[in-house]
């Protein structure tokens, strides 16, 4: 039997996968990257040509990756450590065993992201995030009652009720059917008319107001319980003040479901990509490694940018200067105002003005390593897991639970925090906060004796007081899409005054879906196609880049008067 022409797309649709595909720029960065035909190619004369690349972390190992394999010499500045948040920071007790610090979980629609997992042949595995699956219970406590439950129907009604007035909410009052059909097709006209409606609609809307504005979420009590709870990661409520489109994107892509981890950490992706050999490359021998490029080490942090006539020169904390014809630059973008020392020529003064409004979520966690995983002994009253995946209104806010085996040690995130929540522990020492959320989880589990299972030291992060970050990720608020365009954009530099030319912004804040790593690997090949064409290199014409295209799927451009 054969399907009719309006049956065919019907059929795609219910068979395609949802990726992080748009719905701003959709772009199909995956199909790109797998292309035979490659990224493109730069002339033969700019072989060897070195290219700064500030920044070590995922947008920049990509960027270098694949500057290599055009045949230029990508040179790698890092202040920190290689990973930037892939922050795996082994135990005292145990180096085998890593707390992950940042980056730890990622949705099988970033397909990107995943175009290098699969290249390292790395393996992943589910992430046990709250009432999934794979997840062996999860309780719920709010207003001092525990609810266990292994999925939302074993949950009292109430929550029953809020799980369904968000699915109604996404359906009826953000089009969530048409959305997920659109990416799942990736039928672009589509796509585009009804995201661009939803942005001039949308855009000076809060999360907050979204809900409060829907007639399923007209009770206080349901909206308090979605935003501590929340549906899939855990609860929203800390996205309340931002604007609902930065919401709305992870769920028309499948961002927030099936979600997993990196067997091994995320530092196996991190130096897999320093290690990785260049392959099939121009220019380079096929064994040729970012490590070998950098003799086992990125240079140091830079300083200072300074335009000068022939390009972009790079100060580092060393003091030594060097002049590139073109800059990818991938830290969060308030390091541009206080930790290096930026020439304002480099960027227009709207850009200058979007890099200033340009807003971050805190975030915290603490982490412990335990003998065994204990929380899968059996409660001999009730026959259940003695401790549980924990969604509390309390300190900890979220409990996160790992292990390799019975007879292997687990680790335990304590606590999983945002915003004013991870102010609240902000001043603490490790000692500290340790202390107050095991005090915290006595009142949840009193018949458990956490303590004596822990193996050595916590160890914490806090992003919003680390000095090379000053928060988690971007996140906009509402009124801020402008801002946000004025950033993405800026890696097609064709009409931009000369002095504005050779600097190419990168990384997750600067994409349409901050904290999300497919959204730092795809801004940083945004810089890459603006590096290849900003030195006269072009893409394959059967395999057109993000600049190319960039015309007929540009984000949508509002009026500013």
């Amino acid at each position: 039997m054969s399907l009719s022409a309006q049956e065919r797309p019907a059929m795609r649709a219910a068979t395609a996968p949802l990726t992080m595909f748009g719905p701003d720029f959709p772009f199909p960065y995956d199909d790109w990257l797998r292309h035979p035909a490659g990224l493109g190619a730069v002339p033969a004369e700019r072989h060897g040509t070195e290219v700064a690349v500030v920044g070590g972390g995922i947008a920049g190992l990509v960027a270098a990756y694949e500057l290599m394999r055009l045949g230029l010499r990508p040179v790698l500045y890092e202040a920190g450590e290689l990973g930037g948040r892939m922050r795996a920071v082994p135990f005292e007790a145990d180096p085998g065993y890593v707390a992950e610090m940042g980056a730890m979980r990622f949705p099988v629609s970033a397909t990107s992201l995943f175009h290098y997992l699969d290249l390292l042949g790395l393996q992943t595995r589910p992430f046990p995030n709250p009432l999934s699956p794979h997840t062996s219970s999860t309780l719920v406590h709010l207003g001092g009652e525990r609810h266990l439950a292994r999925s939302v129907e074993d949950l009292p009604t109430v929550y029953q009720e809020v799980s369904d007035a968000w699915e109604k909410t996404l359906r009826e009052e953000a089009e969530l059917a048409v959305m997920e059909d659109a990416v799942r097709r990736r039928d672009v006209p589509l796509l585009k008319a009804v995201w661009n409606r939803m942005v001039r609609t949308l855009d000076d809307q809060s999360f907050h107001g979204f809900l409060a504005g829907s007639p399923f979420f007209r009770s206080f009590r349901h909206r308090e319980i979605f935003g501590q709870v929340g549906f899939g990661t855990g609860g929203w409520d800390t996205d309340f003040p931002n604007s609902v489109l930065e919401v709305l994107r992870v769920v028309f892509t499948g961002a927030d479901q099936e979600q997993v981890s990196i067997v091994g950490g995320t530092g196996r992706l991190v130096e897999g990509l320093w290690t990785l050999p260049a392959g099939r490359a121009a220019h380079w021998p096929a064994d040729t490694s970012l490590a070998a490029l950098h003799d086992g080490q990125p240079r140091p942090g830079v300083t200072a940018l300074r335009r000068v006539a022939d390009g972009v020169a790079v100060e580092d904390a060393q003091g030594a200067v060097r002049t590139y014809p073109a800059v990818v630059f991938t830290p969060h973008v308030w390091t541009l105002l206080n930790r290096i020392d930026c020439d304002p020529a480099l960027l227009s003064v709207p850009q200058w003005t979007a890099v200033e409004r340009t807003h971050y979520m805190g975030s915290s966690k603490l982490f412990v390593l335990t003998d065994r995983p204990f929380w899968l002994d059996r409660d001999p009253r009730t026959g259940e897991d003695v401790m549980s995946m924990t969604l509390t209104d309390r300190m900890p806010r979220g409990v996160y639970l790992f292990d390799d085996g019975p007879e292997r040690p687990g680790v335990v995130c304590l606590s999983y925090t945002w915003n004013d929540d991870s102010l609240k522990v902000a001043t603490l020492s490790d000692e500290e906060r340790l202390e107050r959320l095991l005090a915290e989880l006595h009142r949840i589990y009193p018949e458990v004796d956490l303590r004596k299972h822990i193996c050595g030291p916590p160890v914490s992060v806090t992003w919003e007081t680390e000095p090379l970050f000053m928060g988690a990720f971007k996140a906009n608020l509402p009124g801020q899409y402008r801002y946000q365009r004025r950033l993405f954009t800026q890696f097609v530099q064709d009409g931009s005054p000369a002095e504005q030319r050779g600097l190419f912004l990168a990384g997750d804040d600067v994409s349409w879906t901050a904290g999300f790593a497919e959204g730092a690997v795809t801004t940083a090949l945004n810089a890459v196609w603006g590096v290849v064409d900003s030195l006269g290199g072009t893409s394959h014409p059967s395999n057109p880049g993000p600049g190319d295209v960039f015309e007929e799927i540009a984000p949508l451009l509002l009026p500013e008067e």
